[in-house]
């Protein structure tokens, strides 16, 4: 009981390390980012692949409601998983950054000095009393000096970059899907390919058009691209991860 009650006071300060140097707060947060729905970034020779599920928690919600990859400038994109509002807010900060940048440069800002601008943001709110950690992780990938660049940001402040990544909900398997599938050499449509079957193998090995979302951002044309739902549908038709008739039909009869 003694070392449950000397844990709660250290939860109940951001600012304060536990005597085994940890800040419970940002381990919470990321907790967070695990009860999101699933987002995938794939970085192949010609350009990015932000991949999520979007699937939505009632049929009579509007899918087009439920965003989970953005545009932050024109070369670049950004998916999330964990707290949507949090998740806003950083984008919102990353478009800022961006603009700045442009202003100020008459160019556009490099990813790896928007991702660092992005985590800079979040380890303050790690430091200041009376504030939370966000509650959220972000992919952002784009093209930077003609090269294709992904990053993943965590709750703690800290920017990681990956060829291949997974964040939200089922990480671990999503993780080793990647892992094992993941080749260099993908071209965009590879890589669109690799990110739709790791979100299918936690979905029943099926995927809904209105229930994905994929974007990315080419080295020939350093431009951000989201898939509209008949583009997605082609993926996933010739993919063969369509739910059959039959899977329907028994979606139909269930009570």
């Amino acid at each position: 009981m003694q070392g449950q009650a000397q844990q709660q006071a250290y939860d109940r300060g951001i600012t304060i390390f536990s005597p085994d140097g940890r800040l419970y707060q940002v381990e919470y947060a990321r907790e967070a980012v695990k009860r999101g729905t699933a987002s995938i970034g794939i970085r192949t020779d010609d350009g990015v692949v932000l991949a999520a599920d979007k699937r939505s928690r009632s049929p009579l919600m509007e899918p087009t409601s439920v965003e989970k990859i953005h545009k932050a400038d024109n070369h670049a994109g950004i998916a999330s998983a964990g707290h949507v509002a949090d998740a806003r807010q950083l984008i919102d900060f990353a478009r800022r950054q961006a603009q700045i940048n442009r202003l100020r440069y008459s160019e556009p800002i490099g990813i790896e000095t928007l991702t660092k601008e992005v985590t800079d943001h979040i380890q303050q709110y790690t430091q200041v009393g009376g504030a939370r950690p966000f509650g959220v992780a972000l992919l952002i990938g784009g093209i930077e000096d003609g090269e294709p660049r992904l990053y993943e940001t965590d709750p703690s402040g800290t920017p990681y970059e990956w060829k291949a990544v997974s964040i939200g909900a089922n990480r671990g398997d999503l993780q080793e899907y990647l892992e094992e599938n993941y080749a260099d050499g993908l071209d965009l449509d590879g890589g669109i390919e690799l990110a739709l079957r790791a979100l299918a193998t936690s979905n029943d090995d099926t995927l809904e058009p209105a229930g994905v979302d994929v974007a990315t951002v080419s080295v020939d044309t350093e431009e951000f691209h989201e898939l509209d739902n008949d583009e997605i549908e082609r993926h996933l038709t010739d993919l063969d991860l369509l739910p059959s008739e039959d899977d329907e039909d028994a979606d139909d009869g269930e009570e």
